[in-house]
Parts: C-alpha cells; sequence; structure tokens
C-alpha cells in the first residue's frame, strides 16, 4: 500500500453533557481531550494528572497589583519608540539613554518576577 491509499484509523465519536466535557477539559488541563482520554484508557501506568488547571493563580492580590501596574505604565508603547528610533539610526546612545534603558530592563524583569510568583509558575532561570 502506498502512502496515498494508506487508511486512517476511523474515527469514533463520544456524546457528553456539558457538565462531563467540563469535567473532562478540568482534568485534561491543557491536553488536547482525545490524547487525555486514550491515556486515561490505555496508559494504566500513567499517573492521574492532578493540575491547577489551566490558569493558576497563587496569589490573586499579587496578580491585581501587578496588572494594575502594567496598566497605568506606558511600556510597550516606550519599546516600541525606542524600536523605532534605533533601527533609524536616531537613538541617542547618552550616559542619561543608557541609564533609562537599564532601568526599563529592571522594571521588566520585576513585572516577570512577579507574575511568575503570582501564578505559582518556576521561573527557571533568569
Amino acid at each position: 500500500m502506498t502512502d496515498k491509499t494508506k487508511k486512517t484509523d476511523a474515527p469514533f465519536s463520544l456524546r457528553l453533557t456539558f457538565e462531563e466535557r467540563a469535567r473532562l477539559e478540568k482534568e485534561a488541563a491543557g491536553m488536547s481531550l482525545g490524547a487525555y482520554i486514550r491515556s486515561r484508557l490505555f496508559d494504566t501506568k500513567a499517573p492521574v494528572r492532578r493540575t491547577r488547571g489551566k490558569f493558576p493563580v497563587k496569589d490573586h492580590q499579587e496578580l491585581g497589583k501587578l496588572l494594575g501596574e502594567l496598566g497605568k505604565s506606558r511600556i510597550a508603547n516606550n519599546i516600541n519608540q525606542l524600536a523605532k528610533a534605533a533601527n533609524s539610526g536616531s537613538l541617542e546612545v547618552s550616559p542619561d539613554t543608557e541609564k533609562a534603558i537599564k532601568l526599563s530592563c529592571k522594571d521588566i524583569r520585576w513585572i516577570r518576577t512577579s507574575l511568575i510568583d503570582a501564578l505559582g509558575l518556576d521561573g527557571g532561570s533568569s
């Protein structure tokens, strides 16, 4: 049989209630439903996945504070302006500019670390 004439596996449909599907999606925690169901049915050695869901939040107060700070900032606009100036060759690199860029980098590292902490994620190396 050639690749073009090779038959594919027959699909299987399963009707679920809204609640059943919601439960499966929660348990799958981002994994495709098909892969999750196959793993639960056929992989007896696989441990049941225990997760916090797709959107884990460890510290809602910290996340709210961080989002408030992001809302007040103009970081995206400022970075875009710096990139345009650098690409056009009009970015004056003075000691003040260098200091401002380094301060911005420090602020962005703080935002990253704060997000990782608020979401309860492992940040890895920075």
